[in-house]
């Protein structure tokens, strides 16, 4: 068998992300795969897609780009802006939150870790 699975680098900012993230998503699941005390590496599951998550020790010139997004399609329009509101607390919009020919509730935010999110109501499709 062959799997892949996706792998967000944070540098330092890994449980701040999880508990954000957690705060948006609360049947996420985490399951530590090293680390002492602060995590370091870990899988977690959001709405049912396993992510790598790492926080390297080591700085590096490149965080996150919006050109690799996570998709969350919801069914509610309500969840849609509940998503939106959490994950880009003091992040970026790049799409506000709006009617689009592709989704009739739709926000593409960055959260403040720089992690893009494209937030839809239904699963037609992402911009």
């Amino acid at each position: 068998m062959i799997t892949a699975t996706p792998q967000l680098m944070f540098q330092g900012e890994l449980a701040d992300a999880i508990a954000l993230w957690s705060r948006a998503f609360p049947d996420m699941t985490i399951e530590e795969l090293s680390g002492e005390g602060e995590p370091r590496r870990v899988q977690a599951t959001i709405a049912g897609q396993k992510l790598f998550l790492f926080d390297s020790p080591m700085p590096h010139d490149f965080t996150f780009t919006p050109a690799i997004s996570l998709v969350i399609a919801c069914d509610r329009a309500e969840d849609v802006d509940r998503l939106a509101g959490i994950l880009g607390e003091d992040g970026q919009v790049f799409m506000p939150l709006d009617v689009y020919p592709f989704s009739p509730r739709f926000t593409w935010v960055a959260d403040r870790f720089g992690v893009s999110w494209q937030i839809m109501q239904g699963t037609e499709g992402a911009a």
